[in-house]
């Protein structure tokens, strides 16, 4: 079975703002700890691929199970309605394959470490 991760980010006019999100997917690739065959970047709005169509890029490219990640910080809409929404469509265009959307980054319990870190590293400066 092959799986693959789709880090999902809002999408910007700003074309730097969409790269930080890629190059963040392609880390993840290389990551020691990752167990995923595929990993790739889509977005919400405003940049591409849309969540459907980076959904169907990794079956395309062999993925029996996508994990979708929002990479929000907190509960909005985007990760309550909007994003669910776009998995569903993508879900009924590809049944092909398993669709799951993982809990969005701010969720996680390590995030007030990580938050503190880099306040911590940046005191005084």
């Amino acid at each position: 079975m092959k799986r693959a991760l789709i880090v999902v980010s809002h999408g910007s006019r700003r074309e730097a703002s969409n790269e930080e999100v890629k190059r963040l997917a392609q880390l993840l690739s290389t990551h020691q700890e990752n167990s995923f065959d595929d990993v790739s970047a889509a977005f919400l709005e405003l940049a591409e691929p849309s969540i459907p169509d980076g959904i169907a890029a990794a079956i395309d490219r062999g993925a029996d199970e996508v994990t979708v990640l929002p990479y929000f910080l907190s509960a909005g809409r985007h990760v309550t309605l909007d994003i669910p929404a776009e998995v569903d469509k993508a879900r009924r265009q590809r049944v092909d394959a398993v669709i799951r959307i993982a809990p969005y980054i701010g969720s996680a319990p390590e995030m007030s470490e990580i938050v503190l870190r880099m306040a911590n590293n940046n005191a005084g400066r």
